[in-house]
């Protein structure tokens, strides 16, 4: 028989046997999409592991010289990336999205003359549902926003991986730098950027049925925002915190205090995490089938900058703060009974 969804769901664990996966009886869509899944996931360490690879043949050593030469001078994440549309419509992502399966509804049209700062929620453990609607087309983000092109953006530090920086280049993915952000938004009407607002800090808050934001001190992306005269839009993501189980790491507890320690010393760190695996359901890194809904909200608009006003006033970045979070919990309200009804609490946001 094929596998149903409630054997992945977190939630539903009152056990301490491990649950394994039948060989037989599984569809060939299933499978594919997994291994869609595992393709995503093993990108970075089978790039990183096939570069390392190839130095031990000395015949590639020009082209890897010249190649290791290009990243160093390389601008190109810092200025939008080099996207590749069709790299974004490859049918692997396809079968990555389905595989949870991920979906997108807007909530109103969006300007195409007009660039937008979209804020995505919540960061989740690595941010599946962003990927699936914004690095690729799978879930039809440009059907439903003719005109308006997404760049997500990501850490620095994913550009310096070989051959996996090219990749999500192609997908549109850029540094979430600020020069990279002032790049994109002015490099002509439609160009927006997708940024996870909360960051490291958010993902050790991610656990099935909860969602705890880090949001009210993030005020970056909204001065931004008025700098570039892009009306701001939020974006929540129901299932993004319900793929992976995560270590207990309470606040005050030593696991807490090193990943803040590993925070504070290299820009991110790293949530003690599992899910599923692929042949059982409760060990492994793959992330449970949950569906992830993604809705985008409606613009915000920003107020302009006085003649001579190089920056926002604190009083006009806590305004727009307050509609944006008006927004975004207004999202969350209207469909957490559709796609959240199993959580154990209601939308927190917190510093």
């Amino acid at each position: 028989m094929p596998v149903t969804d409630n054997k992945e769901n977190p939630s539903q664990k009152h056990h301490h046997a491990v649950r394994w996966a039948p060989v037989r009886g599984i569809p060939i869509e299933r499978r594919l999409q997994m291994l869609a899944v595992c393709i995503w996931i093993s990108l970075a360490l089978a790039c990183t592991t096939s570069f390392l690879v190839m130095w031990t043949y000395m015949f590639l050593w020009p082209v890897l010289i010249a190649y290791v030469s290009f990243l160093y001078v390389d601008k190109a994440p810092e200025s939008g990336g080099r996207r590749f549309e069709r790299a974004r419509r490859w049918v692997v992502w396809k079968y990555f999205a389905n595989y949870f399966p991920a979906t997108l509804i807007k909530e109103a049209d969006l300007d195409p003359s007009k660039n937008y700062v979209m804020g995505y929620h919540p960061h989740g453990i690595i941010s599946m549902g962003a990927f699936a609607s914004f690095a690729t087309e799978a879930t039809g983000f440009s059907q439903q926003f003719p005109g308006i092109v997404p760049s997500l953006l990501t850490l620095a530090s994913n550009f310096r991986i070989p051959f996996y920086r090219d990749l999500i280049m192609a997908l549109g993915l850029a540094s979430v730098s600020r020069r990279s952000c002032e790049s994109i938004l002015k490099s002509g009407p439609g160009r927006s950027i997708v940024i996870v607002i909360g960051g490291a800090a958010e993902s050790l808050n991610a656990r099935p049925g909860t969602t705890d934001l880090v949001l009210r001190k993030r005020l970056g992306f909204i001065r931004l925002a008025i700098k570039n005269k892009a009306p701001l839009v939020p974006i929540f993501s129901f299932g993004e915190n319900d793929l992976y189980e995560q270590v207990d790491n309470t606040k005050g507890s030593k696991i807490f205090q090193y990943q803040k320690k590993m925070q504070s010393l290299l820009g991110f760190t790293m949530p003690l995490f599992h899910a599923r695996g692929i042949f059982n359901y409760d060990i492994g890194l793959i992330p449970f089938r949950h569906p992830i809904t993604t809705i985008v909200g409606k613009p915000i608009p920003v107020p302009a900058l006085e003649e001579g006003q190089t920056e926002p006033t604190e009083q006009q970045l806590q305004d727009v703060q307050a509609l944006y979070i008006d927004e975004l919990q207004s999202i969350y309200d209207k469909y957490k009974d559709v796609y959240a009804k199993d959580r154990k609490q209601d939308l927190c946001i917190t510093d």
